[in-house]
């Protein structure tokens, strides 16, 4: 059975108020009676529940989520999925609010960062544009003991806790494995749809998949990337664009989000020739998509995780208390048109 603050007080002959305040590090409690409960608590082996006596004192979490301000459709769902978490406050303790930025802006994204030392919430996520302004700026909350989790898009080399995202480089080399192997033996050229190279996680979607594709298929050569910001207008004209000036174009690898407008140029250029297509996130329009035939196939991350993660990560920080990895791993989906949910 469990030690109790109850049998550290009888084992030290003082009152649960005193075991209370050596437990919570507070003044008034004489040096020698201090030692006394500390030993009692060693030799017990008392293990104190942080989140059963937050429950107690009825701590709630302030947690704030930055997000760019984009009109893309994963973005609207991680909106969502956040929306949703705030529903559910009461019963998490948690009091969520949600800051958007311009996006591929660092020198924003650094500033909402600066203006959050002052505030103190109990811990930030934030959608990081890969920069060394804004990697400075997380060490710095980091070092004044600011909880911070990156989402979707990480920034490797900083003092960040936690990534609640998928695998981007792996992601990049199923892509390609998955373009390659459809395309079988044919020839040609090979489109790639980037949202900006500033975000680490399309910089490594690409490298792994243009990797596999050196390795495993050189007959297939990839074109300069288009980067359409994960805006659907811009990657609308950017595709329609490369597809008629290269008539070599036989598939197409959409690593960033914009999908409305890569859709929209497939329709409209692309009904006198077969493409394959890869594209990222299930959203109702890549989804009928798939359905259409427009689209091969789909590799998605749960945004719905993905803001959960970071919430349970940021909460056992603000605690000091360890993360369980294995259930915040966020895994890579393929979706076909027979296997959507």
């Amino acid at each position: 059975m469990r030690p109790t603050v109850h049998d550290i007080a009888a084992a030290a002959g003082v009152s649960l108020a005193t075991v209370d305040r050596v437990l919570n590090q507070r003044p008034g409690v004489r040096h020698v009676t201090r030692e006394k409960v500390e030993t009692a608590i060693r030799e017990l082996g008392y293990v104190r529940d942080v989140a059963a006596a937050n429950l107690a004192k009825g701590r709630t979490y302030p947690l704030v989520f930055i997000l760019p301000a984009s009109d893309n459709s994963f973005m609207h769902g991680l909106n969502a999925e956040i929306r949703q978490a705030v529903l559910r406050s009461s019963a998490e303790r948690t009091d969520i609010r949600t800051i958007e930025v311009p996006a591929f802006d660092p020198a924003a994204l650094v500033s909402v960062l600066e203006g959050l030392s002052r505030e103190k919430p109990c811990g930030i996520a934030l959608v990081a544009t890969d920069a060394p302004e804004v990697r400075a700026a997380v060490d710095r909350l980091v070092r004044e003991r600011f909880p911070i989790v990156t989402l979707v898009s990480d920034l490797t080399g900083s003092l960040r806790h936690h990534y609640a995202g998928v695998d981007n480089i792996a992601a990049g080399r199923t892509a390609a494995r998955l373009l390659g192997r459809f395309l079988g033996s044919r020839k040609g050229e090979i489109a790639v749809l980037a949202g900006s190279m500033l975000v680490r996680d399309h910089r490594e979607r690409l490298e792994g998949f243009a990797a596999v594709m050196a390795e495993e298929f050189p007959a297939l050569a990839i074109l300069p990337v288009l980067e359409g910001r994960d805006d659907p207008e811009v990657a609308h004209m950017l595709v329609a664009d490369a597809l008629s000036r290269h008539a070599s174009i036989i598939g197409v690898y959409s690593l960033g989000a914009g999908n409305r407008g890569l859709i929209r140029a497939l329709k409209e250029k692309a009904v006198d020739r077969v493409l394959t297509v890869i594209a990222h996130e299930l959203t109702a329009h890549t989804r009928a998509a798939l359905i259409d035939n427009t689209i091969d196939a789909i590799l998605n991350q749960d945004a719905g995780h993905e803001v959960r993660s970071a919430i349970r990560v940021l909460k056992a920080k603000a605690d000091g208390l360890a993360v369980i990895e294995a259930q915040e791993r966020i895994r890579l989906d393929i979706f076909l048109k027979d296997n959507l949910p």
